[in-house]
């Protein structure tokens, strides 16, 4: 196994290589010297930007959707009107294209206002502003450069009251199969205050997403979301990571994802039990229906991030970091933005670690993983002390 770039983490099981990704020769070239049988493309740039097109085109089995498909998540306009054609629940929207369009479609929504930059931001493309004045500020900052390109169009949403939740489903353009679900936390700061991150922890399974919930989402919005695509000629073949909002109507579509993510990625794997190669092998395949459905531990997962001091501005980078004994109880660290200096493994990104573990419930998985990160020095780091808080409330009959 390979992995470009990789990190100091998975660099215990793989060769990790220095490849330029938006090089698609390149990655080709390197496929074909080394007889790789399946190439799993993590990000979601690579993904819009067409990478996975060129290694099918090279005869690559790949897990990921083509360019074509990756604008579910490259382009939240091209998602919203998708669903307008498919009738799949979503939150009431306006596409603008310049400040003074989106002033005036300001008008037509009431407070408070979602604004989401339209192409990729690294997560960080959304804002809600409490008051019209706040909005037009946001507006004027997102057309100003705020987002870089991924703002060039901005998507204007009515704001949905409920609680979110994340629902994954594998698919190879035909065959869809549920993979599990997690909810996330996306603010900075405990009890969900401060400016949006790409995730500072994450739980699995989520449970307020009841199965009724999840067979209702799966009919109403991925299965009709395959579907369409198919029958549009960019069939989608990849994991769906469906954003959902649980409204008083049922559940809705917040947005969609073309990859696993981070940081629900990791407590879906600490949770799945099964051949994960093989499986996204017949999904890159088209042999999806011949697998069985995936199977996952009864326990709960929870994952709680190390980030570096400064983010989700600009991080501190070097910060020197010891794992220590942290693993000794059965959590896992996952490394995200970590390097090797010398001996030393230092940080080298706003999100730094990945701190999981398993429980008999959310409570229970929850003490594990902050044990572990107790047991790792960081100075430079920090972390929220409230991951999975909503489920461990209802866990003790307070919520």
């Amino acid at each position: 196994m390979w992995a470009a770039p990789g990190n100091p983490g998975i660099a215990d099981h793989a060769e990790c290589v220095a490849l330029d990704v938006k090089s698609h020769p390149a990655v080709v070239r390197f496929c074909r010297d080394r007889g790789v049988d399946l190439v799993v493309i993590g990000p979601e740039a690579p993904l819009v930007d067409g990478l996975a097109d060129s290694l099918r085109a090279a005869g690559i089995a790949v897990f990921g959707p083509s360019a074509a498909a990756a604008r579910l998540e490259g382009s939240k306009g091209f998602t919203k009107d998708l669903c307008e054609r498919a009738g799949i629940p979503t939150a009431r929207y306006a596409r603008t294209r310049s400040l003074e369009e989106a002033w005036g479609a300001l008008r037509r929504f009431q407070p408070p206002f979602v604004l989401k930059a339209d192409g990729l931001a690294a997560g960080k493309g959304v804002v809600i502003a409490e008051t019209r004045t706040e909005a037009q500020e946001a507006l004027a900052e997102m057309f100003g450069g705020q987002f870089g390109a991924a703002g060039n169009e901005v998507v204007i949403e009515e704001f949905m009251e409920g609680e979110e939740a994340s629902l994954f489903a594998l698919t190879d353009g035909e065959t869809i199969v549920p993979f599990g679900s997690a909810q996330d936390h996306k603010r900075v700061g405990e009890g969900d205050t401060g400016p949006n991150t790409g995730g500072m922890g994450a739980y699995s399974p989520a449970a307020v997403l009841t199965p009724a919930l999840e067979e209702r989402a799966l009919r109403e919005i991925v299965e009709p979301t395959v579907r369409t695509m198919a029958e549009e000629g960019t069939p989608y073949s990849g994991v769906l990571y469906a954003g959902l909002m649980l409204t008083g109507e049922g559940p809705k579509l917040i947005e969609y994802n073309a990859r696993f993510g981070d940081p629900e990625c990791q407590v879906l794997m600490m949770r799945y039990q099964g051949d994960l190669a093989a499986l996204l092998l017949a999904c890159a395949t088209g042999d999806l229906a011949r697998e069985g459905a995936p199977g996952f531990a009864p326990e709960a997962a929870l994952t709680v991030v190390m980030a570096a001091a400064g983010y989700p501005g600009v991080p501190r980078a070097g910060g020197a970091i010891d794992v220590g004994r942290a693993e000794e109880g059965g959590a896992k660290v996952f490394h995200a933005g970590t390097r090797r200096d010398g001996e030393r493994l230092v940080a080298s990104g706003g999100r730094v670690l990945n701190v999981t573990a398993l429980g008999g419930t959310v409570t229970e998985a929850q003490a594990a993983a902050y044990r572990a990160v107790d047991a790792i020095d960081f100075a430079d780091g920090f972390c929220r002390r409230d991951i999975g808080h909503r489920e461990i409330a209802r866990e003790a009959g307070t919520r």
